[in-house]
Parts: structure tokens; sequence; C-alpha cells
């Protein structure tokens, strides 16, 4: 079981000073808590790209670039790469040269991609939201496979004939893995490739995604693959803290601010603090609390998912750093040793 960092680079302003950090701040703190998360004992860091002004992380790849020789172990990946809009050969030089870097340390989370800002952004017209990511990913797929590619090319991309793409990554293959808000056809089709799988839990019960678990491993099955080595993670929202009601008190305010302001976007309803502490629950996708409730409720997933990594998506609202050090720290020293010792009971 793996357990890593999620984050997207926030620097929206703080919910009751107003102040924000600046782009460049929060690039240079990500490198820190990269730092961080490998000392404290985590698996992986992710970056997910955006093209916002309330986001810095529209290049992760140059920030995972920068982490890669001051670590040796910690895994880094995107979380995610916005596929549909990017160019597949540009996707895997970046991330190979981020694996050589690392010495064989680099991951892909393709993705389609929440929010759109990228597509007018570099010319892409929405209508065609998932045409684009199925031809990129098979491309991107084909370019990691063989040094010399083929491509009939399409309306999307012009043909390639018989030209090499460098540098190579150090791991054969790249990893590279599907990320899903909870698309059915998104865990088809990697199932079907037999690639990882990323589900984002951000809100309801975690549990509802055990269907789609099931379809995926259907989809891999029927495809000739093993579903007893797919890989399965999560990405959740939440924080740690010493006790509990730390937690929740100091999380609050920040989640409120941020997913009331892409509520506003999308037209979901205000976040209460009774709808905040109802999905701290047991059951709920928040895991915000002190480091056994928070590994207990990691641990009732892998019992219903099946989950083999989970991210912890920290920094949301733009939470001051020295808040979100300590949760990476007990992230890592406490949530992580719990969580892997009471998987270990449980399977042995």
């Amino acid at each position: 079981m793996e357990i890593g960092i999620s984050t997207f680079l926030e620097t929206t302003p703080h919910p009751l000073t107003g102040e924000k950090v600046s782009h460049a701040e929060r690039l240079r703190r990500a490198v820190e808590e990269i730092v961080l998360a490998e000392q404290v004992g985590l698996d992986v860091y992710g970056i997910g790209e955006h093209h916002r002004a309330d986001y810095a992380a529209s290049a992760p790849e140059l920030v995972l670039a920068a982490a890669a020789p001051l670590t040796k172990r910690i895994r880094l990946s995107s979380a995610v790469t916005v596929l549909s809009s990017n160019d597949p050969v540009r996707v895997y030089q970046a991330f190979s040269t981020v694996d050589g870097l690392s010495d064989g340390r680099a991951e892909i989370m393709a993705g389609r991609g929440s929010f759109i800002e990228s597509f007018p952004l570099f010319g892409y017209d929405l209508n065609d939201y998932d045409d684009l990511f199925d031809e990129k990913l098979e491309l991107l797929l084909k370019i990691r496979e063989q040094e010399k590619v083929n491509w009939p090319g399409s309306k999307h991309r012009p043909a390639i004939v018989g030209k090499g793409v460098y540098p190579r990554a150090v791991q054969e293959p790249l990893p590279v893995w599907i990320a899903s808000g909870g698309n059915p056809e998104s865990a088809v089709r990697a199932g079907m490739l037999g690639l990882p799988i990323v589900f984002a839990i951000i809100g309801g019960m975690p549990e509802r995604f055990a269907p789609l678990v099931e379809l995926y491993k259907r989809a891999a099955a029927k495809a000739g693959h093993d579903p007893s080595k797919l890989q399965i993670a999560s990405h959740s929202h939440g924080f740690v803290a010493d006790t509990t009601q730390l937690a929740a008190d100091t999380f609050f305010p920040y989640n409120q601010s941020q997913m009331n302001m892409i509520g506003r976007e999308r037209g979901w309803p205000p976040m209460s603090r009774a709808s905040y502490d109802a999905s701290r629950d047991i059951r709920g996708a928040l895991y915000v609390g002190d480091p056994e409730f928070v590994a207990e409720k990691i641990v009732n997933l892998r019992k219903q998912l099946g989950l083999t990594r989970f991210f912890l998506h920290l920094d949301v609202g733009s939470m001051p750093r020295e808040e979100v050090m300590h949760a990476i720290e007990l992230l890592g020293t406490k949530v992580a040793p719990i969580v892997r010792k009471e998987i270990a009971r449980l399977e042995a």
C-alpha cells in the first residue's frame, strides 16, 4: 500500500486575511514538500496540471524535475497531465527527462481534465473533448513502446513517419496511469489497456466507487490482463493534525472557501459546516482527523476498493506552509505506518 501527496499548488487568497503567496513562492514550497515527503517515508508526490490564476501548476514536470536530484526514493507523478490539450510527444519527452533525472521514478497520470481552461489556451475545440483524449492516449502509449514512431495522423495531429522520440525513459515502460472522476467509460478503457487507474473521490461515499472497480477489473480480464496485478489509487481531500478536532477546525475555512469558489462556477450548493462535518464521517470522502482516524479511513478504503495507493490531496485553499508541512510529517510518520501494519495484519 503506497501513500503519498497530491496537490494543485494553490495560490488562492487566505479565507480570513485575503493574503496569498506568489506563484514563484508556491513552486519553491512544492520542492520543499517533496523533499520532506521522502524524508518522512511517503511513497509518491503528484502535481496536477492547471492553467488558472489560482494554481501555480501549469508545468508539473518542471517542478518534479527540480526535486528529482534532491531525492532518491519517492516517486514523482503528475496528478493529472491534461493529455487532451497536450502533445503526447512532448509529454513523453518531459516525463522521460524526469525519469532520467530521478533514475526511474517518474510517472504520468493522464486525464481529460476537470477544468477546461487549457483547451482554448492551446487552440482545441471542447466539442472534441473525448476524441482528443482517446487519440492522444493511443499515441502516448505507442511512443512509450516504440523508439521509432509511426502514426497515421488524425484531424487533431499530423502523421509521424519513422521518427524517434528522445530521451528514452529509464523505466520500461514509463508508468502511465488513467485518472477518472467516476466515468464508467474511463474505467473500462483503463481495464482494457491494462493500465493502473486513479479515482478522484472528493464527495459522497467512497464505497460507491466499488462498482467502477469491478467494471475496471472485468474489462481487464476480458482483454487478457491479470486483475490481481492491477494498481488502483484514490485521490482524496483531507488534512492531518495532532487531534481530530484541531484538524477539523483548521481545515474547514480553507476547504469551504475553495469548494464554494469552484461550486459557484459549477452550480454546486454552498458548503456548510454541517455538510463538511458529514463528509468527515468514517464513511465520508474527507480524510480529516488525527493520524489514527485518517489511517482507519484509509484502511476502510482498502477494504472497499482494493486500493494499492492513496493520495491525500493537501493545500486545499492555500493553507499556511507550516500547517501543510506538519500534515505531511504526520502522514508519513504516523498515518502510513498504522495503515501498513493494519493491512498486513488483515491480509496475512
